[in-house]
């Protein structure tokens, strides 16, 4: 039932967005190092890699600069129309061709490089990949703002390794052991909540059997005391 909605939902989402995404590819056309797509290689569901689609935001050798695949806020590797497209999300609505190919799902654990992908302990990369990886989904709720989390004295690779991989590891596993249709209705509701209200704690009372974020992560992440 779940890749029905999928289908349905991305299809949908494909013809309502079209007019308004055109003059995103112009505007990507005319500014930066001129590509309108970024395509990069992913691991989905059964560990099989994938290409991920996405509007192209940073300079196209970002992976071999600076801190690779992990973005920081204000990273000097994002082009002009980048932190716009990142900020709004807008960036990741070519992932609804993924959707609709079947790569990915609405919601879902969120699909990572093999570098990041490596972050996870041999337990969570064998429970995310029993599903397809999603546009959205716990992880991606909880951590929307990620680049700000990773700013300052927390954008260290050992503060991401030790503190945010396991931590949004155990969340995409929560995800995968409570996966039903409730669940993913409910996150796609509180995705778009998200969006208009990035600073809510809603996701903490939809959802309450959410693991606890470590004391790191508690103030950042919103969590209610």
């Amino acid at each position: 039932m779940q890749r029905a909605f999928d289908i349905f939902f991305s299809g949908l989402a494909l013809l309502i967005f079209s007019p308004f995404l055109l003059p995103i590819v112009i505007a990507l056309r005319l500014t930066g190092e001129g590509e309108v797509f970024y395509l990069q290689e992913r691991i989905g569901r059964g560990g099989k890699p994938f290409m991920l689609y996405k509007f192209a935001t940073m300079l196209k050798n970002s992976p071999s600069l600076g801190t690779g695949t992990i973005t920081m806020k204000n990273d000097p590797r994002i082009l002009p129309m980048g932190h716009f497209l990142r900020k709004t999300k807008i960036n990741e609505l070519p992932q609804l061709l993924n959707i609709f190919f079947g790569d990915m799902s609405v919601i879902g654990p969120r699909p990572l490089t093999s570098q990041t992908f490596g972050a996870y302990s041999v337990q969570i990369q064998a429970s995310v990949v029993k599903v397809r990886p999603g546009l959205s989904g716990i992880g991606s709720i909880v951590f929307r703002q990620e680049e700000e989390i990773l700013a300052g004295e927390a954008g260290s690779i050992a503060f991401y390794r030790d503190i945010v991989a396991p931590y949004k590891g155990a969340l995409e596993e929560w995800y995968v052991n409570n996966q039903n249709l409730v669940t993913y209705f409910m996150a796609i509701f509180i995705t778009v909540w998200a969006v208009l209200s990035p600073n809510s704690s809603i996701i903490w009372r939809a959802f309450r059997g959410l693991p606890s974020p470590p004391n790191e992560l508690r103030t950042v992440l919103n969590y209610p005391v």
